[in-house]
């Protein structure tokens, strides 16, 4: 009993493939594999790496991460929301391909400065406040002093 999700990656993969108008030659040439293992791939019969899934996200322009919650390798449930997000940016037709990294860039730098103020803030704590960072975002950005709220550890 595999824990894999290989097939539904294959079938998400064709279907990204077919959307793309690509063959699965073409395919397995812009991502750099050979055709009879992105075949494989394509049929569940064998688990890509990571590596490999970046490359076939990239050929495919679609996000790895979407792949990698498929193939198993990222937690589905605490990746969904970036990777909804993600897939979204990247679904959009009224962004050119430029304007779709940007935006991607922009959110990146964002959710990596965020999860950095959390950590420093409490690094016992879990996702406990929320919405709270949109806020510390907006507002915070200059004055930001550790010590605004007064911890009552002992």
């Amino acid at each position: 009993m595999a824990s894999l999700n290989v097939g539904s990656l294959g079938e998400y993969l064709r279907e990204q493939r077919r959307t793309a108008q690509l063959s699965l030659r073409q395919l397995a040439d812009a991502a750099g594999v050979s055709n009879p293992y992105l075949s494989q791939i394509e049929r569940g019969l064998r688990k890509p790496s990571a590596e490999v899934l970046q490359q076939v996200a990239k050929a495919l322009r679609i996000s790895a991460e979407t792949l990698y919650v498929r193939a198993g390798i990222l937690d589905a449930e605490r990746e969904r929301d970036e990777v909804e997000t993600r897939a979204v940016i990247l679904a959009d037709p009224s962004l050119d391909e430029r304007q779709k990294q940007v935006l991607l860039q922009i959110y990146e730098s964002f959710r990596k400065e965020n999860a950095a103020a959390r950590a420093e803030r409490s690094p016992g704590e879990t996702e406990g406040s929320g919405g709270g960072t949109r806020d510390d975002r907006a507002g915070g950005a200059e004055g930001t002093d550790g010590g605004a709220e007064p911890s009552s550890s002992s």
